[in-house]
């Protein structure tokens, strides 16, 4: 029973986009515009070519951003603030999650590859202030991005948390390798599993669902 093997979590990390609000609010979709605009201005190049720089940087990076660091040597505090500088109208406050989360034992924190300033403007918009004992954006992490080792170990580092002792839920597969490589409990959480994998341990398409779960609420 998931009740079982997570009675022993003491911190609760969670991923912040596609993760505390479902993908269908397409809050990334606004973003990518933003960022495949910026790489057009930054680099000069045309639309397609920004979109295959972007996803490529993605893809071997991990995020946009880490590939424009890496490999053009990009300033990644105005490429931010652009970027998330987006619409929250889509966002709507979620009790049901919001008293789920709530009924967890122990710390609760969210860790993003975005910044903290866009994590608390999308953690408003859900109704969910005040539940969260810190937000992490890429910014605490030195700017090094999930899924890399880095970043977690500075982010863990910096909050003391024990990672035997927690559990990280997260839609990208990929970032959740890393936290069971260090012994969290890790769930995906997204509409659709993906293929079987020794670092996903639970998979759901309903956080509140899987939460209450847990917490027997």
């Amino acid at each position: 029973m998931p009740r079982q093997r997570f009675s022993h979590v003491t911190t609760w990390v969670f991923d912040l986009d596609n993760t505390l609000y479902p993908p269908s609010v397409a809050l990334f979709d606004q973003i990518e515009v933003k960022m495949t605009a910026w790489v057009m201005d930054a680099l000069g190049v045309d639309h397609a070519e920004a979109d295959r720089l972007r996803d490529r940087y993605w893809r071997e990076y991990g995020t946009t951003l880490a590939g424009l660091m890496q490999v053009h040597g990009v300033d990644p505090v105005p490429y931010l603030e652009t970027v998330h500088d987006i619409s929250f109208s889509g966002l709507k406050p979620d009790p049901e999650l919001a008293a789920r989360i709530g009924d967890l034992p122990g710390r609760r924190i969210v860790f993003t590859n975005a910044t903290a300033p866009y994590a608390e403007r999308v953690i408003e918009a859900r109704g969910l202030c005040g539940l969260f004992d810190a937000v992490y954006g890429v910014e605490e992490a030195g700017f090094h991005p999930k899924p890399h080792r880095m970043a977690f170990e500075t982010v863990f580092a910096r909050d003391g948390l024990d990672p035997l002792a927690a559990a990280m839920f997260e839609d990208d597969p990929r970032n959740l390798a890393v936290p069971h490589s260090r012994g969290m409990r890790t769930v995906h959480v997204a509409p659709e599993p993906v293929a079987k994998a020794a670092h996903i341990e639970h998979h759901t398409d309903d956080l509140a669902a899987f939460l209450a779960q847990l917490t027997g609420k």
